[in-house]
């Protein structure tokens, strides 16, 4: 057993069980997060010894097929497997004695990966918890300033899991600008410029053509939607669930946000996203979603919205976000012409991509230098204070299309 916990017997003397130790295993689980109850436990222990494990793959993948329901848990679990099980043959010797196959060759340590802060909080014992849960649900929505700030610079993927649902509850008081766009139609208004001839004839035959009552009308005002392209991809996971939860608090206050994901294909969740509660709105999208944290194919998918949906999502003047590191596998001409193509079907593309985080980041990859020159803007998106500055940036690119003379002497000023 993990030295993380201390109530349970060290299995590395030969005096624990398998059983046991997959029962502590699961509380680690439920503590980082993952719904695991007593039935889930019982069906991992009858897993194991009907498998007849003998090799430490194959005890991960069976607890893993026991554990994981979501596609957005894997990760975790991943962690606390590697943390939990991390002693040599330690898995061997428990599998030893339920299992009479011969056991298979232990694994050394892992460094450190995503999500391993909310994974060893989870295996701390219980008496060093730094808060108790009393005052996290007291104090969770009031936070001091220096905890705000800090919360706001600090990386999504280093996040525990205390910090990531303070984060999604921030998360879901940004708002993105109120932009308004005079549209080419018309609409009835009692004090509008413009006379309604239409309507000031139907007015006229209902009297008798005796009097003329005018009806005005003015320009109608929409708001331009906005389209979301997520990279939900093995090395964007960290950071395209909680950009999600960033869409379902825009879907929330705007009209129209059409919201797509992809990894190896592309999939609408415009209709998942649309749900009150953020979490069944992502436990939603994540049943539909057949490719969370596959390989990356951004030609295919951005071919895919080109040819199915651009027609249908981009007119009235859409701003497009593309949230993906560009990492391509298989970079080819494709994916600039698709590239050209997204910029010219909207009024506005916006490429956020978590690797500008480092200071030291260059185009280097060819999918990166393939999609670079087809943006409208290129920002990071890797912790609160740049969400933020998403919203700001889109606000003043308003500002400056709206009134081009305002915005200079503002800029000036």
């Amino acid at each position: 057993m993990s030295d993380h916990l201390t109530s349970e017997p060290d299995p590395g003397d030969g005096s624990g069980k398998l059983a046991e130790n997959i029962a502590y295993f699961a509380r680690a689980l439920r503590a980082a997060g993952l719904p695991v109850g007593p039935a889930a436990v019982m069906d991992a222990i009858d897993a194991v010894e009907a498998a007849r494990i003998g090799e430490r793959e194959d005890f991960y993948w069976t607890l893993h097929a026991v554990f994981v329901k979501k596609h957005e848990h894997t990760i975790v679990f991943d962690q606390a497997f590697r943390l939990f099980w991390r002693r040599r043959a330690l898995i061997e010797k428990l599998i030893a004695q339920m299992s009479p196959m011969a056991p298979g060759k232990g694994q050394d340590e892992d460094k450190p990966r995503a999500a391993a802060s909310r994974v060893a909080e989870a295996l701390k014992p219980p008496g060093k918890e730094p808060e108790i849960e009393e005052q996290e649900e007291i104090f969770s929505a009031r936070l001091t300033v220096s905890d705000r700030e800090v919360l706001r610079s600090k990386d999504f993927a280093q996040m525990s899991a205390a910090e990531i649902a303070r984060t999604k509850r921030l998360i879901s008081q940004l708002r993105l600008p109120a932009e308004e766009l005079v549209t080419r139609r018309f609409r009835a208004d009692p004090r509008g410029a413009r006379i309604d001839m239409r309507r000031t004839l139907q007015r006229s035959l209902r009297s008798g053509g005796h009097a003329i009552d005018l009806a005005f009308a003015s320009r109608a005002i929409r708001q331009p939607p906005v389209v979301a392209l997520v990279d939900i991809s093995g090395s964007m996971s960290e950071y395209s669930r909680l950009f999600l939860h960033f869409l379902h608090a825009v879907a929330e206050t705007r009209r129209k946000v059409h919201s797509f994901v992809f990894a190896t294909r592309l999939t609408n969740i415009s209709r998942e996203l649309t749900s009150r509660d953020p979490d069944e709105a992502l436990a939603r999208a994540g049943q539909r979603v057949q490719d969370w944290e596959g390989g990356t194919r951004i030609a295919t998918a951005l071919r895919d919205f080109n040819r199915l949906w651009s027609r249908r999502v981009l007119g009235q003047g859409a701003v497009v976000l593309l949230f993906t590191d560009g990492l391509e596998r298989d970079v080819s001409p494709d994916l600039a012409f698709e590239m050209d193509r997204l910029k010219r079907s909207c009024r506005r593309l916006v490429w956020l991509n978590p690797l500008l985080r480092y200071e030291a980041f260059q185009a280097r990859a060819s999918g990166i230098r393939a999609m670079l020159p087809h943006v409208h803007e290129f920002r990071p998106i890797h912790n609160l204070r740049s969400m933020e500055a998403l919203c700001d940036a889109l606000a003043a690119a308003r500002a400056r299309e709206a009134d081009p003379a305002r915005w200079l002497r503002a800029m000036a000023a």
